[in-house]
This record gives C-alpha cells, sequence and structure tokens, in this order.
C-alpha cells in the first residue's frame, strides 16, 4: 500500500482489493500496526463488508487484535466488520510445529 501510495495506484491498488471475491490477509498481528497500516486495513475492510469474502490469519487470538490494530476507534471500526457475520475456526495443536515435523519431506 505504500507503493501504490508513492506511485499514485493507491485508489486502483483499493478497487482492485475490493471487487476481489476472496481476499485473504495472512499473519494479521504479528506485529503492531502503524497509522497508514491501520487505515488502510480499515478501507479495505469497509470497501468490502458487506460484498466480498474477507480470510483472516492470524497467531494471534481475536481477543488480541484491538491491542494489535492500536488506534481504539480505528480498531473498534475495523475489527466490528471482521467479526460481525465471521465464521471463526480456531485450531490449537499440541506439540512442536508441523514444519519442523515435515522438513525432511521433499
Amino acid at each position: 500500500m505504500l507503493l501504490a501510495k508513492g506511485d499514485g495506484s493507491y485508489g486502483k491498488t483499493i478497487n482492485k482489493l475490493a471487487k476481489a471475491h476472496v481476499l485473504v490477509i495472512d499473519d494479521l498481528g504479528l506485529a503492531p500496526m502503524t497509522d497508514p497500516e491501520r487505515r488502510d486495513l480499515l478501507e479495505v475492510v469497509e470497501e468490502r463488508h458487506g460484498h466480498a469474502s474477507t480470510i483472516v490469519t492470524s497467531q494471534l487470538p481475536v481477543g488480541h487484535w484491538h491491542e494489535q490494530i492500536g488506534d481504539p476507534t480505528i480498531a473498534d471500526a475495523i475489527l466490528d466488520r471482521l467479526i460481525h457475520n465471521a465464521h471463526k475456526i480456531n485450531l490449537s495443536m499440541k506439540g512442536g510445529s508441523l514444519r519442523k515435523k515435515y522438513a525432511g519431506l521433499t
């Protein structure tokens, strides 16, 4: 999104993301969001809300997303749109990483 703002294609990029039938946001919450990041996420989620499917993956429990997003008002708006009518699938794995377990397979 930063590059799109720099080269003038931000609006076009937002439109592409808004029109995709399914958007996957992978690893949400790996680091706290900056103000531009949370505003970009809000814009994308707002444009998609009620029109298209958005899949979000995260290692962080949903209860901690608000804190990682940062600004309480923007976090409320993002989470309201993502969580409302969402199907939540919580995966818990006992033991080590499956990547380590299958690392020797090619």
